[in-house]
């Protein structure tokens, strides 16, 4: 079966990067299809919680944010990509305002946080539900638009066409070829596939299984750092109901310590991902962590440190799901273990998120290079945001050469 009408640009998955690249392509003048595997609701940025990075404070600059960057990814990110990246983010930040975002606001000014691995506070939150609110604005522009929605269109092969590309999809009623002058991919990475095969916890969606990226790759993609799997220092530990939940590293910002077994501290707990949770496995290791009631490796969490009007401006989300649980995070600690979270490496992309393909875009976790091999809290929807726009924008251009 095959479409009827052909498409300027087709976008691939419905988390932020592929709703910024739908909307900045419809608003380029371009056909835009989106199509994603099952619901447009169903995404990994939703479940973002912690925050968006951007300069703006005195102290600060895109140029700081820069060096931040290719600080905590140990100098492996693309330098091009992070120069875009840092020195666009104030814009995006307006765009998403633009759309209906309204972030957390104190003192005349946004109420920002410094984020692990950076020098400046510069995180952005809308409480501590911030990948939800943005996913949703973007979407509903989206559905404003004249953009055609595809969900349950599940992709299976990718290949070049006449005047663009083809991109054959199972959906319920069979496989549907749907014609485009260009594609931009944005269906995320593969954490959830691999957690499930290494027995692990992952804070990701069921979707997030990777074999959109396998197909670009079977379709002569490039690709980078596709090795490197990042752990989300913080993942929830117990009660059972809080497993592979991600824990707000907002809660560090605000305060919140790691403690071993004898109330110790053994690691910043403001450093970058990769060396927070390192450490937490090295202590647990050395025997110096806590068990779970249910006999699970764990550290403590100490967020009894955290003021109370903190919590309830920017960690509402958290604590009503623990204290729903039984729990006060304000009055215990709370158990704590790295969980499997992110996809740092993915296709090759240029400044304009073209992949190796001519006519291909790739923009979010499914992309590798602004982030390196570790990637920074904040800079995900960022990067989203950022290179989703490009993409879309970039994508309408080049539908119409």
């Amino acid at each position: 079966m095959r479409a009827d009408a052909s498409l300027d640009v087709l976008v691939i998955g419905s988390g932020a990067s592929g709703l910024a690249a739908a909307v900045a392509a419809d608003r380029s003048g371009a056909r835009v299809g989106l199509a994603t595997k099952t619901t447009l609701q169903a995404c990994n940025s939703a479940k973002a919680q912690g925050g968006i990075q951007a300069a703006f404070g005195e102290d600060d600059s895109p140029e700081i944010h820069a060096e931040d960057v290719m600080r905590s990814s140990h100098e492996t990110a693309d330098p091009r990509l992070v120069e875009v990246l840092t020195s666009e983010a104030p814009s995006a930040i307006h765009w998403l305002e633009e759309l209906g975002v309204e972030f957390t606001r104190s003192n005349g000014g946004y109420r920002v946080a410094r984020c692990g691995g950076a020098t400046r506070k510069r995180l952005l939150q809308v409480g501590d539900r911030t990948g939800h609110a943005i996913t949703k604005a973007l979407r509903e522009t989206y559905e404003a638009s004249s953009g055609v929605e595809l969900p349950q269109h599940a992709l299976v092969s990718l290949g070049p066409a006449a005047a663009g590309w083809t991109a054959s999809f199972q959906t319920k009623e069979g496989v549907v070829e749907i014609d485009a002058g260009t594609i931009v991919l944005a269906a995320g990475g593969r954490c959830y596939a691999e957690a499930e095969h290494r027995g692990e916890l992952s804070t990701k969606h069921p979707n997030a299984t990777g074999e959109v990226t396998q197909i670009a790759v079977e379709a002569g993609a490039g690709t980078r750092d596709l090795d490197a799997l990042q752990y989300h220092p913080n993942g929830g530990a117990w009660p059972a109901t809080m497993q592979g939940y991600s824990i707000p590293e907002t809660t560090r910002a605000y305060g919140a310590v790691l403690l071993n077994a004898a109330g110790d501290e053994f690691t910043d707990s403001l450093g970058p991902r990769d060396a927070v949770s390192q450490a937490i496995f090295d202590e647990v290791e050395k025997g110096k962590g806590v068990l779970t009631p249910d006999c699970r490796p764990a550290v403590w969490l100490d967020t009894t440190r955290i003021k109370t009007e903190d919590a309830e401006i920017s960690l509402p989300y958290m604590l009503r799901r623990y204290r729903g649980a039984g729990i006060d995070p304000l009055t215990a600690p709370i158990y704590t273990y790295p969980v499997l979270h992110y996809q740092n490496g993915g296709l090759i992309i240029d400044e304009h998120a073209e992949t190796t393909l001519e006519g291909v875009f790739a923009c979010g976790e499914i992309a590798g290079g602004a982030h390196g091999r570790n990637r920074m809290m904040g800079n995900s929807l960022l990067e989203c945001t950022v290179f989703g726009r490009r993409a879309g924008r970039a994508a309408a251009e080049a539908s119409k050469a």
